[in-house]
């Protein structure tokens, strides 16, 4: 089979497309025809050689896929050879087939194209864990989104305003903040220019936020503590602005404030099987009436990976990028 396979650390460049053989599923895996596969930042991150793959998942990059199930391993039940489905993986989404523990399958849901469904598991799953799970999201809460535009932030504004919470997002221009109002957003803050911590407490008439996610980590901690409400919650799931930062614990106690940093990649797979069957109960319906919706701007074929990661690199993407196989 086709793979894609990153030989060396760096640029788009040191991508191939190789041969490699298919993967057979074990027990209680699936082996799906892959149709499409997510672009995430962690596929870029272990471009760069600063995220490998956990111990034991595969070198090849991707981390959710869409496809039609092709065969079945030994005790697999309640899934039939043909069925259309989407995938969270933790490594081998830049293939023609990928073998994937039962757990972390989904049915492409209604109003989603086979193509498009490549682009629901990974953010799904991440924002449902993240903001509900861990954080406790709930009717009322402000909610404050860092990097509003891409994929994680298209898809937390739109489980936000659906379970009744008030999404505000920063982005990098006005055309972004334009974008994520599409998404549901009630505020947006143009992080270039102006101070976030400020207009959240402006937007929220005082309040602040009761929860934020955050994807950029160091660079924002201390305004991000800053901007929380009493008992606030921060969660940090990136580190684009840097891995090490000082927190006054002394702010942070007298307003009660917690702050959570998570990965969902290295989760063992019974907890992934978790968030997959609750994302099922809770954010699937919402999608299949049309509530919400998975944010792709663009499908590169599979030899195109390298314009795919340039496009990536460039800042200037919104939602998700799929390569299609």
């Amino acid at each position: 089979m086709r793979v894609i396979e990153y030989q060396g650390a760096g640029g788009p460049e040191i991508m191939r497309v190789v041969d490699r053989p298919r993967p057979e599923p074990a027990a209680g895996e699936v082996q799906i025809r892959v149709a499409a596969a997510g672009l995430n930042r962690a596929d870029v991150q272990q471009r760069l050689g600063v995220y490998p793959p956990p111990p034991g998942a595969s070198d090849i990059p991707g981390l959710e896929v869409s496809g039609t199930i092709e065969a079945l391993g030994d005790g697999v039940t309640g899934f039939k050879l043909g069925a259309e489905v989407c995938a969270l993986l933790a490594g081998g989404g830049y293939a023609e087939y990928v073998a994937v523990p039962t757990g972390q399958v989904l049915p492409v849901p209604a109003n989603t194209t086979l193509i498009d469904a490549a682009a629901l598991p990974e953010v799904t799953s991440t924002v449902w864990s993240n903001l509900f799970m861990n954080a406790h999201v709930s009717h009322g809460d402000w909610v404050l989104i860092h990097g509003g535009a891409g994929g994680i932030g298209t898809m937390a504004t739109q489980l936000v305003a659906a379970f009744g919470a008030h999404p505000v997002v920063t982005a990098g221009s006005a055309e972004k903040l334009d974008y994520c109002r599409t998404f549901g957003a009630e505020a947006g803050i143009n992080y270039r220019d102006e101070d976030f911590v400020e207009r959240i407490r402006e937007i929220s008439d005082g309040h602040g936020a009761d929860v934020i996610l955050d994807v950029i980590g160091a660079k924002y901690l201390d305004r991000n503590i800053r901007s929380l409400a009493l008992g606030g919650r921060l969660v940090i799931i990136g580190l684009q602005g840097g891995a090490k930062a000082e927190l006054d614990l002394g702010y942070l106690m007298s307003h009660r404030q917690s702050v959570a940093g998570t990965t969902l990649r290295a989760r063992p797979a019974a907890e992934k099987a978790l968030i997959v069957s609750e994302v099922a109960q809770h954010v699937w319906p919402l999608i299949e009436v049309g509530t919400v919706r998975a944010a792709v701007e663009a499908r590169y074929p599979l030899e195109q990976v390298a314009a795919a990661h340039q496009h990536f690199d460039s800042g200037n993407h919104t939602g998700k990028i799929l390569l299609t196989i």
